[in-house]
C-alpha cells in the first residue's frame, strides 16, 4: 500500500553528488503517490560505522525540505565524495496498522540489526507473533514481524533462505528492502511483484512502481533497461562488489551465497513531528465497544415496525417511499416492469476472444483491474488471472474512506495471486475535511438528493485508473461494475426519474445533467457551506464518472454472469476474505461511507441500496422475493461500529449528526396519512 524506494552507488564511482541527488529526491518524491501519511529515509555510512534515520509524521516532500534531511544527505555525499559507497533507502506510507503519531511505527523500521522498509499488509502479524514466542514485540506495525522472523532465522540459514522461510509464513503482501548493521548487502523481494529496479555496474535503483524509475532516469537523461522483480522472487545485492544472488520464494535454495560480515554499525534516529493531531486510521474493531456506549446506541432509531407496513410492490421489495415509484392494479411496480433481464449478457468465450489480441507474450503485465477491495472486484480480479489467462495489475484508488478491512483483503487477493497492486493514495487528511465540511452543510438543511455528495472524493477511481493505463502503457481495462447495483433512487431523490433504457448504472443524459445541477445549485444557495474547499473536487469528480470518455474498456459481468453463491464461496475459500465486525453481508464492507448513509436512507426513507440490489436479484430469478425481505431486515440493521467510525475519523459529533437526522420528516410518516 506505501511507497519504497532507494539507490546503491558503489564506492569509487564516476557517478556525481549531484546524480545520487537529484535521483534520491525523485524517488522519493514520486513515491508519494502511493501515500503521504508518513515518511523516512536512512542512510548507510561506511567511516562513521553509523545509520542516519530521519523520519516522521509529514509527507515525504516535506520531509525533503527539512533541515535534517538535508544534513544527513550532505555527510553521505560528503562521504561518496571520498571514495565511500552510497546507501539510501526510503519509504512514502499510506498508514494501516500502527499509529504514525508514534515514532517507531513509521518506516524504515529498525529491529534485531534489520533496517527495513515495507509495502504491503501482512495480514496474519498477530498469529505470527502468537506462535513464535521466543521472539518479542516492540511496536504496533506489521513490518516489525517480517524483519524478527528473518532476524531469528538468520542465527542458523543464509539470507536467502531465512528471507525464504519467512515468506512462507506470511498472509497478505510484502515487498521489503532490507539492510544490515552488520553486512554490506541489500535485499529486495516481493511476494506479489510490485517492485522494480535498474541495476548498472555500478549503481541499482528501485521504486514500488515502474512509472517511478521512468520518471528518474527521464530526470537524469539515461537509458537503463527497468526490471520487474516477479511475484514470489528476490535478489540479494553485495553493496561492495555489486554481485548479485536471485531466489525464488517457493524453492529451496540452492545457488552459491558468500556471506561478507562487517563492523557493526550504530543508528543515529532523528524523528520528526507533523501537525497530526490524532491517527489517520483507527480500526473500528481496535476502539470501540458497543457494550460499553449504551448511551450512544442508544439514541440510533430503528422503525421497523412503521417501515414493514409500506406498500411494497408485489414482485421485488421496492417500498412507495421509493422515488418515482409506481403501482399497477396488481401491485408490481414500474421498476420491475421496466427491467431488462441480464440473463441476455454475452457468451463468455466471447470475452476472450476480444481479450486475446491484449494479451502479452512474455508474461508481462497486459491488463487493468480496478481494485477496491470489495467482492465483486475481488472475484473480477479472480477470473481475469485464472480464467482468462491474463496478466493483471489491480489498481487501488485509496481516498480516504477505504476502511483497514478492505486493504486487509487486497493484500490477502494480491499476495495469494501474486498481482502487482499500484496504489494511489489521495491525500487523506484533505479529502476528510471535504467530507467533514459537506456533511456540516447538509446538517444544516438536510436534503436525501445530495447525499451522493458525500462519496464525490472517490470517483477519480476512473482518472487515475486512465492515467495508470497510460503510464504503464496497457490499454486493456477489465471492471467489475455489477449492474445489480443500479441505484435509481439516488438521483430520485434529486428529482432525476429514472431512465430504463441507460446502457450503464452511472449513465446521464443531457437534460438530466441540467436537472442535477440545477437541484445542487438551488441547496448550494440555501446552504452555502458547501461552497469550500471541495468544490472543485466534487466538480471533477462529476466529470471523470460521466463525462470521461472510456476506451478498450469491458465490463466482466456483461459476459460473465454474477452469482452471488459461487463468489461468497471463492472469496472465503481461497482468499480467507474477512467480513465487518458489525454486519454479515459481504457487500460494501470496505467503505466507510456506507453505513453512514445507509442509516440516513432507511431512517428517512425507509429502505437502502440493498433493497435496491434484492430487488434487482429477485427480477433476475436469483432469489425469492420472501428470501429476499428476510435479507433486507437483517441487512438494514444499523452498523454502529463502522458508522462510529466514519463519524470520528471525520471529525463529527456522534451525537449531534444522529440527532438532526432523527428529526427529519419521515417519507413513511406522510404515505401513512
Amino acid at each position: 500500500m506505501c511507497g519504497i524506494f532507494g539507490i546503491i552507488v558503489k564506492e569509487n564511482s564516476s557517478r556525481s553528488s549531484s546524480f545520487i541527488k537529484t535521483a534520491l529526491n525523485k524517488l522519493a518524491s514520486v513515491s508519494i503517490a502511493r501515500g503521504n501519511d508518513s515518511s523516512g529515509i536512512v542512510f548507510k555510512n561506511e567511516s562513521s560505522g553509523t545509520f542516519n534515520l530521519v523520519k516522521g509524521d509529514i509527507p515525504v516532500t516535506k520531509l525533503l525540505k527539512s533541515k535534517e534531511y538535508s544534513e544527513c544527505l550532505k555527510e553521505s555525499l560528503s562521504l561518496y565524495d571520498k571514495g565511500q559507497a552510497f546507501r539510501a533507502i526510503g519509504h512514502a506510507r499510506l498508514v494501516t496498522n500502527g499509529s504514525q503519531l508514534k515514532e517507531e511505527n513509521n518506516q524504515p523500521v529498525v529491529k534485531d540489526g534489520l533496517i527495513g522498509i515495507h509495502n504491503g499488509i501482512i495480514v496474519n502479524h498477530n498469529v505470527l507473533w502468537h506462535e513464535n514466542r521466543n521472539i518479542t514485540r516492540e511496536f504496533d506495525i506489521d513490518t516489525e514481524v517480517l524483519l524478527s522472523l528473518i532476524a531469528q532465522e538468520l542465527s542458523i540459514k543464509t539470507l536467502p533462505e531465512a528471507i525464504q522461510i519467512s515468506l512462507n509464513k506470511i498472509e497478505g503482501t510484502v515487498s521489503s528492502a532490507l539492510l544490515f548493521d552488520d553486512r554490506h548487502e541489500l535485499a529486495l523481494f516481493t511476494n506479489n511483484g510490485s517492485l522494480f529496479y535498474v541495476l548498472d555496474k555500478d549503481v541499482l535503483m528501485f521504486a514500488s512502481e515502474k512509472h517511478f524509475l521512468e520518471e528518474v532516469l527521464s530526470k537524469l537523461s539515461l537509458n537503463f533497461k527497468i526490471v520487474q522483480l516477479k511475484a514470489f522472487t528476490g535478489f540479494i545485492l553485495n553493496t561492495v562488489s555489486f554481485e548479485t544472488t536471485l531466489f525464488k520464494q517457493k524453492e529451496a535454495f540452492t545457488g552459491n551465497y558468500k556471506i561478507e560480515n562487517h563492523k557493526k554499525y550504530s543508528i543515529k534516529c532523528i524523528n520528526l513531528k507533523g501537525s497530526f493531531d490524532k491517527e489517520v486510521v483507527i480500526d473500528p474493531m481496535e476502539f470501540i465497544d458497543r457494550g460499553k456506549e449504551s448511551e450512544l446506541y442508544s439514541i440510533l432509531e430503528n422503525n421497523l415496525d412503521a417501515i414493514s407496513k409500506l406498500k411494497r410492490c408485489t414482485i421485488c421489495v421496492l417500498p412507495e417511499t421509493f422515488p418515482f415509484i409506481e403501482f399497477d392494479i396488481a401491485g408490481q411496480c414500474n421498476y420491475c416492469k421496466n427491467h431488462k433481464t441480464q440473463n441476455q449478457i454475452q457468451n463468455f468465450d466471447e470475452l476472450k476472444k476480444l481479450v486475446t489480441p491484449y494479451k502479452s507474450k512474455d508474461g508481462s503485465p497486459d491488463c487493468i483491474v480496478p481494485f477496491s477491495g470489495g467482492r465483486d472486484s475481488t472475484y473480477s480480479l479472480h477470473i481475469v488471472k485464472e480464467e482468462l489467462g491474463l496478466n493483471p495489475i489491480a489498481f487501488t484508488y485509496d481516498w480516504g474512506m477505504v476502511t483497514d478491512l478492505a486493504r486487509r483483503n487486497i493484500a490477502k487477493v494480491c499476495g495469494k495471486l501474486g498481482v502487482e497492486n499500484i496504489v494511489v493514495s489521495a491525500d487523506i487528511k484533505w479529502k476528510r475535511e471535504n467530507i467533514q465540511k459537506n456533511v456540516t452543510a447538509w446538517l444544516k438543511k438536510p436534503e436525501l438528493g445530495m447525499i451522493p455528495l458525500f462519496m464525490a472524493g472517490d470517483k477519480y477511481f476512473f482518472y487515475y485508473c486512465n492515467r495508470v493505463k497510460k503510464q504503464t502503457g496497457i490499454d486493456l481495462n477489465i471492471w467489475g461494475i455489477n449492474n445489480l447495483e443500479n441505484t435509481n433512487f439516488k438521483t430520485g431523490f434529486a428529482g432525476l426519474r429514472p431512465k430504463f433504457d441507460k446502457k450503464r448504472i452511472y449513465s446521464l443524459t443531457g437534460p438530466n445533467y441540467l436537472k442535477l445541477f440545477g437541484f445542487v445549485g438551488k441547496n448550494i444557495i440555501q446552504s452555502p457551506g458547501y461552497i469550500n474547499q471541495s468544490v472543485f473536487d466534487s466538480l471533477g469528480s462529476f466529470a471523470v464518472r460521466y463525462l470521461m470518455p472510456k476506451k478498450d474498456y469491458f465490463h466482466l459481468f456483461d459476459y460473465y454472469k454474477w452469482d452471488e453463491e459461487e463468489l461468497e464461496k471463492l472469496i472465503k475459500e481461497k482468499y480467507n476474505w474477512e467480513k465487518a465486525i458489525d454486519t454479515d453481508s459481504t457487500w460494501r464492507i470496505g467503505d466507510g461511507t456506507v453505513s453512514f448513509y445507509n442509516y440516513i436512507y432507511y431512517t428517512v426513507a425507509g429502505f437502502t441500496e440493498n433493497d435496491t440490489f434484492r430487488s434487482n436479484q429477485i427480477r433476475e430469478g436469483m432469489i425469492t422475493r420472501e428470501k429476499a425481505l428476510v435479507k433486507v431486515n437483517e441487512e438494514n440493521k444499523v452498523r454502529y461500529e463502522t458508522l462510529r467510525w466514519y463519524l470520528e475519523i471525520i471529525g463529527l459529533d456522534f451525537k449531534r449528526v444522529i440527532h438532526t437526522i432523527n428529526k427529519m420528516p419521515k417519507l413513511y410518516d406522510v404515505h401513512k396519512k
